[in-house]
């Protein structure tokens, strides 16, 4: 498993103590340092089953400052994609990737429901 955190960030730190919590084997990557590219933000996107929106950090400083809540919809998708991979802080965290799911944001029975209860 693969963990994209910010490690200021207070919910990315309850994922990961989530993980260490309940002995959960995983790598570590800092999204503001090493973001997601494009083709790994597509391959998730579409393990996840979510809408590309919900990978968006919609509270986010950056998010705002490039006021995508108003140019989102008129975006294409691939627009979406390589806008994300500009900068990891636009991209919604913690993202826990794995081979057969991902997991975007912190959701404690999500998370036990896919990771301890499977």
């Amino acid at each position: 498993m693969l963990l994209l955190w910010y490690p200021k960030c207070s919910t990315c730190q309850k994922a990961k103590k989530f993980l260490d919590d309940n002995n959960v084997v995983y790598e570590q990557r800092d999204i503001t340092i090493d973001n997601p590219t494009a083709n790994e933000l597509e391959a998730w996107h579409e393990l996840s089953g979510l809408n590309i929106k919900k990978f968006f950090n919609t509270s986010g400083l950056v998010y705002r400052a490039l006021e995508l809540k108003d140019k989102l919809e008129s975006m294409t998708y691939v627009e979406k994609l390589e806008i994300l991979a500009t900068d990891g802080k636009l991209v919604k965290r913690p993202l826990l990737v794995d081979e057969k799911f991902v997991l975007v944001g912190f959701k404690v029975k999500e998370w036990e429901d896919k990771i301890i209860n499977s």
